[in-house]
């Protein structure tokens, strides 16, 4: 048995799965692995090394891992570092410790952004095998028919393929909800285009099952641990339901 490293329970309990007692009869329920094994009461983990997850999630076990959630306004860039010296979104969170955004919004888009010095959490939520949702509102130039909605719906030709379904629903005429879990670049925008409906302002909403509507534009906090572990649930295939209460 590896000696060691830090007690696995003793992590978990840091993480905010409950009191060491409850992270033992996790740990006895064989509800966690480590490294794909499923651990046993009385290990230890390497947390710069080992990777953990319970019921099927990985969990950062990291100590010092961040995780912001910016509301992300025009004009700024999804970038670390833009060499044209335009604005850019780590410039508007803590600069220690440092951090880089989760996916990519464009300059002309708004919305929700997650970012973090996660590298497993991030890895799952911008892969498009663990088909984490990520929902928008944009407004269109004109009325999109009944047919360009259900061709969104099923799939539009772009250059780079045909997009996988998408959940779209028609909020009032030139305003469209539309729920992808795909990441290609300007992928609402293209979408739109196809059907012969340009965006004029597009607002990322939620990032599988987080939400914020009262974050301003340029705002940002920092999830809570019952968000993190919701984030993870969500790009393990678990289901993906509201965001969890927080104060507001």
């Amino acid at each position: 048995m590896n000696t060691e490293g830090e007690r696995l329970q003793k992590v978990l309990a840091r993480l905010g799965f409950g009191s060491r007692r409850v992270c033992e009869d996790l740990i006895a329920d064989e509800r966690v692995t480590v490294n794909g094994d499923i651990a046993a009461l009385g290990r230890r983990v390497d947390v710069d090394q080992d990777r953990v997850e319970v019921d099927g999630a990985v969990v950062g076990v990291r100590p010092g891992l961040v995780h912001y959630l910016l509301n992300k306004p025009t004009g700024v860039i999804t970038t670390a570092d833009d060499p044209q010296g335009r604005p850019t979104v780590v410039e508007l969170v803590p600069d220690q410790p440092r951090i880089f955004p989760v996916g990519r919004l464009d300059g002309d888009t708004e919305g929700l952004l997650i970012l973090t010095n996660d590298g497993d959490l991030a890895h799952q939520l911008t892969h498009p095998s663990f088909g984490v949702e990520k929902e928008y509102l944009a407004h269109v130039d004109g009325v999109p028919s009944r047919a360009a909605l259900r061709n969104l719906r099923e799939g539009v030709e772009l250059d780079d393929g045909r997009t996988a379904p998408a959940r779209v629903t028609a909020v009032e005429p030139g305003l469209l909800r539309i729920t992808i879990h795909e990441g290609r670049n300007r992928q609402v925008r293209r979408m739109c285009d196809a059907v012969g409906h340009p965006v004029r302002r597009l607002i990322r909403t939620r990032i599988g099952p987080i939400v914020d509507p009262r974050l301003p534009p340029g705002g940002w906090r920092e999830l809570s641990r019952d968000e993190v572990r919701s984030l993870e649930v969500a790009s393990s295939g678990g289901r993906e339901g509201e965001a969890p209460d927080r104060e507001r």
